[in-house]
């Protein structure tokens, strides 16, 4: 077990770099560095303020103005940009608009008129909570710590037990206007408190400065952090094991047959990405004697509970016995058990001026033995998603072993869910991408045209998996997408798609990392020149075993997943104008290509009845940036045509109908065709990217 003293958290505000900010930039460099450390509080969670003096744009004078974080921001990594601005004399008089609690959701409308220098940002929900505490710092946070405290039965008392008077508490209230003039009404009524603890939510503490206010929230949160780990050190955390883990090969293996299977289940309204974790604090959750009852309790911070919905669905999976086919017999039963429960969950607790029904489907599912799994609409969500339910066993471990834990109640947990504010707020989502929720796998994913398509394919919202059979490669190819796209968005994986256990554990790390995949682009592939009599067996057999027999297996373990999804999916073959156009001193590359675009064939016809397309593209002299033109096929096809290397392009760009080269990302734009909903209704068909070539039209 952990030290108490590694599990405190470290001071990291630096004079050095604080000294000569200006108050907002103070602001700004408390939150980032609070955010930093998610034991404060959670991805997208918490909110830090203060209230600076300015110079009113109008009037010249020095006005107070209150900074605070925007709707929907991150206190970790936002910047300036990113707080809400608004005049504290006006935020003031809003008071005197107020009509009591049935009606405080309206006065977030008015708080846009309070805006200082036409600030665009979004003022959020929790804006009066800063506004009214009369203290000019104020941070709000979501430390695992304070709410295992606010989630216990005996909240109250134990938050007097920790702290004394220093901090103070208050009983649960959805975060909105009301909520505010609580605070104030504590501040004023107590103000020698540096804090308060909300019930089931978090923690409130205020200073004078920006470091007294950092300084107090990480010593109020250390103090909890403490006190929890002394009073648990002997207790076995939910009520001790009943489950063994299985190996990590074991547990990884188990989510590559899951993890496909139930994003079938729960893509019916979009495509899902999913997020494995078997972290050693999830593996000791779901290993519990209590999760299931615990579980059951759903969570209680609201944060917690709007990322992972009112419960999680718990899999019949023993790891004792590891019959993974017996609980996928028994998945589509689990499933629709949970949407019955959270259909009538809706049911029982709508209004007459709810939202709709949103998706039944759950979120997060506990494997006993195994891990979690979480789903959402892309797989930064769907990850922050499991980030939260960690949160929320942090919590239960502390709040189940020192009183009995509480999760919010239905109806206060409803009302957050499917709170007009909230819809209002997803209404105002920008639309999907063509591509959200869709996981390819692009096979040559580091040569020219296959990084292209990735690049395409993750600009549309895609997730994908690079493989590669050269490492030095791959990892160039990945730190440039990354860099561009995010790290949630982009895998590799070293693959020979000649070797089958290489491709099959391509295929298994696909479904592990995302859920599944529904494009694949079989877009290896080599290239050689030789006269037919000076064509060796070995040469031969290497075209034939890259560009057909390599197609066949990637294919073969990709339809595999995709009718176990039953999603349908789009498989699209990188081949080449030669596959149709017979190529001097190339018979052994032009026959491989022409089996390759013999086999789409065949597979458009088998995956139909599944939905699945597959289709080809076929580039011709796709120069620049492809990896098979360096080294001797570069050589060979310039010595084939009598010029030099320089001249090569030139001559095929000249050779073409419409006299224009052809790059990579003609090809991808291509691929992007055949993977979109555009082409949704073609299958069996060969797009021809080479800038016109008679010999190579099919028909």
């Amino acid at each position: 077990m952990e030290s108490i003293e590694n599990q405190l958290l470290v001071n990291r505000w630096d004079d050095a770099v604080a000294g000569g900010m200006s108050e907002s930039e103070l602001l700004l460099y408390r939150s980032n560095t609070l955010g930093s450390d998610k034991r404060v509080t959670n991805y997208g969670g918490g909110n830090t303020s203060a209230k600076v003096m300015e110079t009113d744009p109008l009037s010249g004078k020095e006005v107070e103005v209150l900074w605070v974080k925007g709707s929907g921001g991150d206190i970790g990594s936002m910047k300036l940009d990113g707080f809400s601005t608004l005049y504290m004399d006006k935020v003031n008089a809003l008071k005197g608009l107020y009509r009591g609690v049935e009606f405080e959701d309206e006065m977030v409308g008015y708080l846009p008129h309070c805006t200082f220098k036409l600030n665009p940002r979004a003022a959020s929900i929790d804006t009066p909570l800063h506004a009214y505490v009369p203290r000019k710092h104020v941070d709000h946070v979501h430390a695992d710590a304070i709410i295992a405290i606010a989630a216990s039965k005996n909240s109250k008392e134990l938050t007097q037990e920790i702290f004394g008077d220093r901090i103070g508490w208050l009983p649960w209230k959805r975060p909105g206007y009301e909520l505010g003039l609580w605070l104030e009404k504590f501040c004023l009524e107590n103000p020698d408190a540096d804090g308060v603890v909300l019930e089931s939510h978090g923690l409130f503490t205020w200073a004078d400065t920006a470091k007294d206010c950092y300084y107090s929230t990480i010593g109020v949160i250390n103090v909890a952090t403490k006190w929890l780990a002394e009073k648990t050190a002997d207790v076995p955390a939910f009520g001790g094991a009943v489950h063994q883990s299985l190996a990590r090969e074991g547990r990884r293996a188990v989510a590559v047959r899951l993890m496909p299977a139930i994003r079938g289940f729960v893509s019916g309204n979009q495509h899902m990405v999913g997020h494995f974790n078997d972290s050693d604090s999830v593996l000791e959750f779901v290993n519990s004697k209590d999760m299931e009852a615990l579980a059951a309790l759903g969570t209680s911070c609201p944060d917690h509970f709007l990322r992972t919905k009112i419960r999680p669905l718990v899999v019949g999976f023993d790891p004792a016995q590891n019959d993974i086919d017996a609980v996928l017999e028994g998945l589509p039963a689990q499933v629709a058990a949970y949407r019955e429960d959270y259909t009538a969950y809706y049911n029982r607790c709508k209004h007459d001026n709810s939202p709709a029904l949103r998706d039944p489907n759950a979120v997060v599912y506990l494997i006993p033995g195994v891990g979690m799994i979480t789903f959402a609409k892309d797989k930064g969500t769907a990850r922050i998603s499991g980030e939260f339910y960690v949160n929320a066993i942090n919590v239960m471990r502390g709040a189940s072993a020192v009183s009995e834990y509480c999760g919010l109640p239905e109806q206060e947990a409803f009302d957050i869910e499917y709170w007009l504010l909230e819809e209002a707020k997803l209404q105002r989502m920008p639309k999907p991408k063509s591509l959200a929720g869709r996981v390819a796998l692009v096979t040559g994913g580091a040569g020219g045209i296959g990084s292209a398509t990735a690049e395409r394919y993750l600009s549309e919202g895609a997730c994908v998996m690079l493989a590669d059979i050269n490492p030095d490669s791959l990892t160039a190819t990945e730190a440039v997408l990354t860099q561009q796209f995010g790290k949630d968005v982009v895998c590799t994986v070293l693959m020979d798609v000649t070797d089958e256990n290489a491709v099959a554990h391509a295929l298994a790390e696909t479904s592990v990392e995302f859920g599944g995949i529904d494009i694949l682009v079989s877009n290896a592939g080599i290239a050689s020149s030789a006269p037919v009599e000076e064509t060796s067996l070995d040469l031969w057999n290497k075209n034939m075993d890259i560009l057909s027999t390599g197609y066949f297996l990637v294919s073969r373990e990709t339809f595999k997943i995709m009718r176990v999804q039953d999603m349908g999916g789009s498989i699209v073959f990188v081949a080449s104008k030669n596959g149709l156009a017979a190529s001097p001193n190339a018979s052994a590359y032009c026959t491989a290509k022409a089996s390759e675009i013999h086999l789409a064939r065949c597979l458009a016809l088998e995956g139909s009845e599944a939905g699945i397309r597959v289709n080809v593209v076929n580039p011709d002299a796709v120069l620049r940036g492809s990896k098979i033109w360096e080294g001797d096929w570069l050589e060979q096809r310039a010595s084939t045509y009598g010029t030099d290397k320089e001249g090569l392009e030139e001559m095929y760009r000249n050779r073409s109908m419409l006299k224009r080269s052809v790059l990579p990302k003609d090809i991808a734009e291509a691929c992007y065709f055949f993977a979109a909903e555009t082409s949704a209704k073609s299958t069996g068909n060969i797009l021809n990217v080479d800038a016109g070539n008679v010999q190579a039209f099919t028909r």
